[in-house]
């Protein structure tokens, strides 16, 4: 694993601290979708919750960016814990000021501002997701990052892991009440064991004032054409961004059907045990990037981690069976840490740190605004669609015979559709113009100064794990 180090010791403070934040805001989501539907036994509320949230993600990614750029990253971080705090304490006055049948009404005034301000308060904690990845660049040197990028995956799948085990826990017990306690409680002592933290604000090496010197007044605007400007400089990340918004597309299709397809397979029970099983994966994926690293190019592990998926994704519906289901999850799960990280190592090093948080926030905002378009739009799509045609229809007719028939066999040939056009997207991506350019351009920047106080790495040291002969020679070379 990552050598412990004075910055580094800082890092895993940092994760520990933006998991406990992560684990309780998801938790929050997850147990307000929960309670509103046991409330009101309305899918179509549920959904409106899962929009808001999915919409003010994408709309606030390019501001919460410049806010990470523009302030001191702790203290951004410090103001999205108190943020959700404030918002988190004033719906639990609003829960226990409310008359409990106000919550049966889904076109109640008090259980929508009840889910705003909850939802506002989940959506504050995303601050700290932008933030972390640029605090990678300040306090782990190049060789290492995405190790690190590796066990920022692995706390987003405990995160995930545990949530689904607290919230419908905590919402079965008491609804609302020991959520938003545990909330407020875990929020405050995140925030004191943060401003115990010595977090500095800027890698090594980057120009700052001289003694007597005065400081330039910082530019406080969110400045989007600056940073299209900063993003359209670096040859074919436009193209690497596109790329991951049009993987999120499709993704769409799992976050609509997934669950579905699963229960038309297994009872409820089962499926939500399955789940949890399938979230282990998503943490060894993340420790293995940490243990393993993403190689000398991280963009072409990126592409062929995406043709793996693609082709999980065909394969794993051939067939009406849990078991293959569950295999082709788990193996999707564990890989998806690896092209995360890569996307970001990415990032930590094409893009100058003084624009980090912004291309991240306009990254987030661009990729994830896609998700919500495709969940949208495949459901009435398959409904009406495919599971007619694979049911009583022409498709039924043509490819029923060795596919299978059925409603569960619509959705099947949904995901195997999409999991043909991600892999041909894939494929033309690795042999782009875009794809050279920018592969091209990671490998020709020069390796960063190691941290402060921090050993520096030699290259031909035997340290996590062998460096093939092939990219130590590639370093030396690049450093004559």
């Amino acid at each position: 694993m990552i050598q412990m180090g004075g910055n580094r010791k800082v890092f895993y403070h940092l994760l520990a601290n933006t998991l406990l934040v992560s684990v309780i805001n998801f938790t929050v989501w997850f147990a307000i979708t929960f309670y509103v539907y046991l409330q009101t036994r309305s899918v179509f509320a549920t959904s409106i919750i899962a929009g808001i949230f999915l919409v003010m993600t994408a709309l606030t990614g390019i501001w919460f960016g410049s806010l990470v750029d523009h302030h001191r990253k702790k203290t951004v971080m410090q103001a999205s814990a108190l943020i959700s705090l404030t918002l988190y304490a004033a719906a639990f006055v609003i829960y226990q000021l409310t008359p409990e049948r106000e919550f049966t009404d889904p076109s109640s005034v008090p259980l929508w501002t009840f889910v705003v301000l909850l939802m506002l308060g989940v959506i504050a904690g995303n601050i700290r997701t932008i933030a972390l990845p640029t605090l990678v660049t300040v306090l782990i040197p190049e060789a290492e990052r995405d190790r690190a990028n590796g066990l920022v995956g692995s706390a987003t799948g405990v995160s995930f892991l545990v949530t689904s085990v607290i919230s419908g826990v905590l919402v079965g017990a008491s609804g609302m009440f020991w959520v938003l306690l545990l909330a407020v409680g875990v929020l405050g002592a995140a925030m004191l064991h943060l401003g115990l933290l010595p977090v500095p604000e800027r890698p090594p090496g980057a120009a700052q004032a001289e003694p007597g010197e005065q400081a330039a007044a910082p530019d406080r605007r969110i400045d989007l054409r600056g940073t299209l400007r900063v993003v359209g400089s670096v040859p074919g990340l436009p193209a690497l961004i596109l790329f991951s918004a049009f993987n999120n597309f499709l993704g769409g299709v799992y976050m609509a059907l997934m669950d579905a397809y699963g229960l038309s397979l297994v009872s409820v029970q089962a499926w939500g045990l399955l789940w949890g099983v399938l979230s282990t994966g998503f943490i060894f994926g993340g420790l293995l990037v940490a243990r393993t690293g993403l190689g000398r190019n991280p963009l072409r592990l990126l592409l062929g981690v995406n043709a793996v998926l693609w082709s999980v994704t065909i394969l794993f519906p051939l067939r009406s069976s849990v078991v293959l289901l569950a295999v082709g999850m788990y193996a999707y799960m564990l890989l998806v840490p690896y092209a995360e990280a890569a996307e970001q190592t990415i990032l930590q090093k094409v893009v100058p740190y003084e624009r980090q948080g912004r291309v991240f926030g306009f990254a987030q905002s661009v990729e994830q605004a896609a998700s919500p378009l495709t969940a949208f739009l495949i459901g009435p799509i398959a409904q009406f669609v495919f599971i007619p045609l694979m049911t009583d229809g022409a498709g039924a007719d043509a490819i029923g015979g060795w596919f299978g028939v059925g409603p569960d066999r619509g959705l099947a040939l949904v995901f195997v559709l999409t999991g043909m056009i991600g892999l041909a997207v894939t494929v033309l991506a690795l042999r782009s113009t875009p794809y050279r350019r920018l592969s091209g351009y990671y490998l020709e920047q020069p390796q960063s100064p190691v941290p402060a106080g921090e050993p520096a790495v030699d290259a031909d040291a035997v340290d996590l794990d062998e460096e093939p002969d092939r990219d130590r020679t590639h370093r030396r070379a690049s450093s004559s």
